[in-house]
């Protein structure tokens, strides 16, 4: 009788499902300028974050690999609180902002020169959300969230990065 208790709790287990949201754009700006401004948590990266990002705080570090930052996500009347880890698997290319709390996720910021002497951008977002219908709804919701969160980073990100290049 208690081998049955067991089997049946470890099939109620909750089961996740990983969900990856991608967003790119062009800029016309030196990639190392654009790179800089994702990697500066201190000044280049809380100018670049949506109205839904608030309370923007560097816990340690500021520029690059070793940042802890913690903020908040107000979304559909609610407030997420989330703490991340700042990596550099490619210094000055990719940057990696894994997230520790409330749940694990992994966004990796990627800046390529391109044959012009621009950046070309991507962000992707790697997820867990439940399974089943819950999991498809949030998966649904999460990704058109942030979808549109990334376009208005990125826009912020180009018209931040080419000031400099209207000034010439």
């Amino acid at each position: 009788m208690t081998g049955d208790r067991i089997s049946k709790a470890a099939v109620v287990r909750p089961m996740s499902t990983t969900f990856t949201v991608t967003a790119s754009a062009h800029i016309d700006a030196p990639p190392g300028r654009v790179y800089g401004i994702i990697a500066d948590y201190r000044t280049g990266h809380p100018k670049i974050l949506p109205r839904p990002f608030r309370n923007f705080v560097v816990e340690a570090g500021g520029v690059g690999a070793g940042t802890i930052i913690r903020f908040e996500v107000h979304a559909y009347g609610t407030v997420t609180k989330c703490r991340a880890i700042v990596t550099e698997p490619e210094p000055g290319r990719v940057l990696v902002e894994r997230n520790i709390e409330p749940n694990e996720s992994i966004t990796t910021f990627t800046v390529a020169a391109d044959a012009n002497g621009g950046a070309d951008v991507t962000f992707v977002t790697e997820a867990q959300s439940r399974d089943g219908m819950a999991g498809a709804i949030e998966r649904f919701i999460s990704k058109r969230f942030l979808q549109k969160l990334y376009a208005q980073e990125l826009q912020l990100l180009g018209k931040r990065a080419t000031a400099g290049n209207q000034a010439s």
